[in-house]
């Protein structure tokens, strides 16, 4: 049901509306801000939902000459300049001010859920058909991918290109110095430590980018029988941990500007350099990337000398909270698995596996954004929803 409003007046000499709803309740609109987001033709393009007014033309200290109610569904304002601009019920209550409505549509427009886990995660797991062919299944995915920070496609084929197939389920992948997808193997002469038999401790992939891959996906082509467990932590679960245990490690690692580089030859030559907080925070102070990799992690510390000590103190506590048992879950990928998972949320790592003359372990891997993955999101949801 849209909902109907019931009386609606200009406050404060013009520079406020305030409509007062059928279900009792009201809300409060700038006029500055009417008038910037005016939906005539003349001030709005529906087809590209875009505004064509002009800031410059936008008057900051404007108010209303008459506003009046068209009929329930409906306000109608006239400006000093006479231009009329017309605002549906529907339209103005979904962009109220109130600290609840902007809550509401903030959570609906970005999904701020999360679900946090440690060594009990129950990992949550959808065959990779299902969301190739159905967009309930797809929508689910990316639901729980958002929320939980990982969720294991199964059933793929055993072969290289599937990647590129779930890149065009939610739109493209990115595209990086490693090309757009590439190979984790053993391999002689490795550009990159993931391409040995060793073992990979906790990280993140690519804090070396100013903007590192939003989410990642391993697909398992070939198991090795020993070894080659795969490991992952929820890095948020872990920050919040550490945020309680040791503010001020928290406050350093939050605040510091670690170098990254990367250097090399693959899909081109690259000589990458970079500076990231390991923990990005929002306003609130909680955690929303973590920037971790230590393989990747630069000689050069761009920080006076009687600080380092107390940066490596606060890293060291922190890796031992992603180590420890508690935090982290242990599993194996089998042929067929395609692990898809939050890039600044989770951090993984793998245990080692023997090295041979013959390729006994193959991931194939891939990298999206989270712009496109949240924007498939939202249009899945509208489908399967039958939302407007």
């Amino acid at each position: 049901m849209s909902p109907g409003i019931q009386k609606v007046e200009a406050l404060d000499a013009g520079h406020f509306v305030r409509v007062e709803w059928e279900d009792g309740s009201e809300s409060r609109y700038p006029c500055v801000w009417l008038r910037d987001n005016c939906q005539c033709p003349l001030c709005f393009l529906p087809s590209a939902g875009a505004r064509r007014l002009p800031f410059e033309d936008l008057d900051v200290n404007i108010a209303v000459k008459e506003v009046v109610l068209a009929d329930r569904k409906k306000i109608s304002i006239t400006w000093p300049d006479e231009h009329a601009s017309e605002y549906e019920a529907e339209w103005l209550k979904k962009r109220c001010f109130s600290e609840e409505a902007r809550a509401e549509m903030q959570a609906d427009l970005f999904l701020p859920e999360r679900q946090y886990w440690g060594s009990d995660l129950q990992l949550p797991k959808i065959p990779f058909e299902e969301v190739m062919s159905n967009d309930e299944s797809a929508y689910k995915w990316l639901c729980t991918l958002k929320k939980v920070g990982i969720v294991l496609l199964t059933g793929a084929a055993t072969r290289q290109g599937e990647l590129i197939k779930l890149g065009h389920r939610i739109g493209f992948l990115r595209l990086t110095f490693y090309g757009p997808t590439w190979q984790v193997q053993d391999k002689a002469d490795a550009n990159n430590v993931a391409y040995t038999t060793g073992k990979l401790c906790f990280h993140t992939d690519y804090p070396v980018l100013h903007h590192p891959p939003g989410v990642q996906f391993l697909h398992c082509i070939k198991q090795t029988a020993a070894g080659g467990e795969s490991e992952v932590v929820d890095g948020f679960h872990v920050c919040n941990k550490l945020k309680k245990q040791n503010p001020e490690a928290y406050q350093i690692l939050s605040s510091t500007a670690v170098d990254y580089t990367d250097v090399g030859v693959d899909y081109c030559d690259f000589a990458v350099h970079c500076k990231q907080r390991i923990i990005d925070i929002d306003s609130r102070g909680q955690a929303v990337r973590i920037n971790y990799n230590n393989a990747t992690r630069d000689a050069v510390f761009d920080i006076p000398a009687e600080k380092v000590r107390p940066f490596y103190a606060a890293l060291k506590e922190f890796n031992d909270l992603l180590n420890s048992a508690e935090h982290k879950f242990t599993y194996k990928l089998k042929p067929g698995d395609i692990v898809t998972f939050d890039n600044w949320r989770v951090l993984h790592g793998r245990q080692s596996y023997p090295s041979g003359s013959e390729v006994t372990r193959h991931l194939e891997g891939a990298y999206a954004d989270w712009d496109v993955v949240l924007s498939r999101l939202r249009l899945l949801r509208k489908r399967v929803l039958n939302r407007d």
